[in-house]
């Protein structure tokens, strides 16, 4: 058979989901909850490793160490359609939806899941970039052999064991769903019933490789009670390979794509979703929430929200926004308008998979040109293994007051002020980084998750618009 050539992408978030004390009826039923909520645990903490705990420098270049692959595949997909002279479709289109299917990878922040009737609880890597949701699985134990114990586990690790669970319904590879996933899933049909398989291969070696189903997951709502939601996609995954998942049991797929759960989410609860990031740095057991529905998410805000569009039609399976420019101390700079149009080769998502800004080499340059001359008088440190173009010893005399305010300035006047050890980051004691790569160009230019901490987003899938106001990301 087969195996469609994929490739290895970082990203993410990881999520825990909120435990009820209730049960609810099978299906949601909407005057109960409107929505429900995930706790992002960011994938340093201690629960989620095996490894001692990590020095700022190491995490930092643990952080980078994917970046620079994700942020290329991301650009060169781009180009390649636009090569082949094909439109760019709406994601929910035949063509379209899985071709950021090739983007798992080890991700930022970590749930918990619970999968199957009766339920299983697994730990998966919550990737914005991702369509499918799938878990390390096994499909053809048998029962009378013994071998599918509920609490069992391959090669010492947690195993959700389709056969013991009523709700598990393997997609057979004659139906519709098979041939639109059809970008990594087998070639082959022996019989019409038979399941549909794909068989994931990463460039960089970590593989997947099983049966795609339908299967029940209950999920925590924002009113304490729980809900069984039906049908979701979910992979079975019998064969899985690579050290990203050593401490993790699969990947929850977040993507603006047709079998994402986000889409299934937006079905069930509402076109919504919202999530908070807290700094990177921060204590490891910090948490926060994502919320999929129309309730607010429970996190304090510190000033007036503001939106923006969002366009999910522009680059296929990411989330999409319009810039006008950037601007540093109150001066716009001269970047040219073609870094921003994804007609040119351009364009700008909003990925909290990616930890550092990406941005196209025209932008890139004169954003470090400026922020480069306000750090020059503190003494330049090189970093090894840290890929960033400029650092500088923040122990002599390093004032964060004269950091220049640095706005990026949306299409209809909104201005995202990200903080500015968003953009002025910590690398290691005592040095500090500009927390910016070039992406090349033409490129897609990404604000990354660094650049996204402490701040509430919201994304209005029905409405298409994007909002976002600063928070400490804490509870109310």
């Amino acid at each position: 058979m087969k195996r469609k050539l994929m490739i290895w992408l970082p990203l993410m978030v990881l999520f825990s989901i909120v435990e009820a004390h209730q049960h609810v009826e099978e299906m949601l039923h909407h005057h109960n909850s409107d929505s429900f909520s995930l706790e992002l645990i960011h994938r340093h903490a201690p629960q989620f490793t095996n490894d001692r705990l990590k020095t700022r420098h190491e995490r930092l270049e643990d952080l980078l160490r994917h970046d620079t692959i994700r942020h290329g595949i991301t650009s060169q997909r781009l180009q390649t359609r636009r090569r082949a002279g094909e439109a760019v479709s709406h994601p929910a289109s035949i063509e379209m939806p899985l071709a950021s299917a090739r983007d798992y990878g080890e991700g930022q922040y970590v749930t918990t899941l619970k999968v199957g009737t009766p339920s299983q609880k697994f730990r998966l890597i919550v990737d914005t970039g991702s369509d499918l949701t799938w878990v390390r699985c096994r499909y053809g134990c048998s029962r009378r052999a013994g071998d599918c114990t509920r609490k069992g586990r391959i090669n010492g690790k947690r195993v959700f064991h389709a056969p013991l669970s009523s709700s598990f319904s393997p997609i057979p590879c004659a139906s519709e769903m098979c041939g639109v996933v059809s970008l990594f899933s087998l070639t082959t049909c022996p019989t019409p019933l038979t399941p549909c398989a794909y068989a994931y291969s990463y460039i960089s070696g970590p593989e997947a490789t099983g049966v795609f189903a339908n299967e029940t997951v209950t999920v925590g709502l924002t009113n304490g009670r729980r809900s069984r939601l039906r049908n979701v996609v979910i992979g079975c995954t019998n064969s899985s390979k690579g050290s990203t998942f050593d401490n993790v049991d699969g990947v929850m797929g977040l993507s603006n794509t047709k079998y994402s759960f986000t889409t299934f989410a937006a079905q069930k609860f509402g076109a919504k979703f919202s999530y908070c990031l807290v700094d990177h740095l921060s204590h490891l057991n910090a948490t926060n929430y994502i919320t999929f529905g129309t309730s607010r998410n429970r996190v304090k805000v510190s000033g007036k929200a503001r939106y923006t569009r969002l366009e999910l039609d522009a680059i296929s399976s990411f989330y999409a926004v319009n810039i006008m420019g950037i601007s540093i101390g109150g001066k716009m700079l001269e970047i040219p308008m073609k870094v921003w149009d994804t007609t040119q080769g351009g364009g700008t998502i909003l990925d909290s998979g990616t930890s550092l800004t990406f941005l196209a080499d025209p932008a890139y340059q004169a954003v470090m040109e400026v922020l480069t001359k306000s750090v020059s008088k503190y003494q330049r440190v090189k970093l090894d293994g840290i890929p960033i173009d400029y650092c500088f010893n923040s122990t002599t005399g390093f004032d964060e007051t004269s950091v220049l305010k640095l706005i990026i300035h949306f299409d209809n006047g909104a201005q995202f002020e990200p903080h500015w050890n968003s953009y002025i980051i910590a690398a290691a004691d005592g040095v500090r980084c500009l927390g910016f790569s070039p992406a090349g160009f033409p490129a897609v230019s990404t604000i990354g998750n660094i650049m996204q901490q402490n701040y509430l987003w919201e994304f209005d899938l029905e409405g298409k618009k994007l909002g976002f106001a600063p928070s400490a990301c804490n509870n109310s």
